[in-house]
């Protein structure tokens, strides 16, 4: 852990919650860095991947299955427009509202997202043996769940 002015309080050390915050900081770090070196953030990748995962939907429903603000999704939305990787059309049934499609250019981001993460999170994960891994990331999710539905 470094020397002895670097060193963490074994208070902190042995605190989950101080654990999850420093490791997800690190985790965000990583897979910015990862998004950014094939030109996309991770509000660019929910939405790609909500897209394609569901099918095209209303950009309200993509801003509830992500976890983004309203005006963060037509923020990134536009930039997937822009870039080609959505495409944004009136709803027929309800022409106050668009549907948002993804494109074959936002298939191709995607998987290029996609591949950009798994070195991320191999990074992030190391010095874990793959069980671990899968442990932690069902540890993680039980916590998550928790804590939503308790919200």
């Amino acid at each position: 852990m470094g020397t002895a002015d670097e060193r963490v309080p074994e208070r902190l050390w042995s605190t989950p919650s101080w654990l999850l915050t420093h490791a997800a900081t690190h985790a965000a770090r990583l897979v910015s860095e990862a998004f950014v070196s094939v030109g996309a953030r991770r509000y660019h990748f929910a939405l790609l991947a909500a897209l394609a995962e569901f099918g095209p939907a209303s950009q309200a429903a993509l801003g509830r299955r992500c976890g983004i603000d309203r005006s963060d999704v037509v923020a990134a939305l536009n930039e997937l427009a822009e870039l080609g990787q959505v495409v944004r059309e009136p709803d027929p049934a309800d022409r106050r509202r668009n549907v948002v499609t993804l494109t074959t250019e936002g298939e191709r981001q995607l998987a290029r997202a996609d591949e950009a993460l798994a070195g991320a999170q191999g990074a992030l994960l190391a010095p874990l043996a793959e069980g671990e891994r899968v442990e932690l990331a069902r540890l993680l999710a039980v916590l998550l769940a928790h804590h939503r539905e308790a919200s």
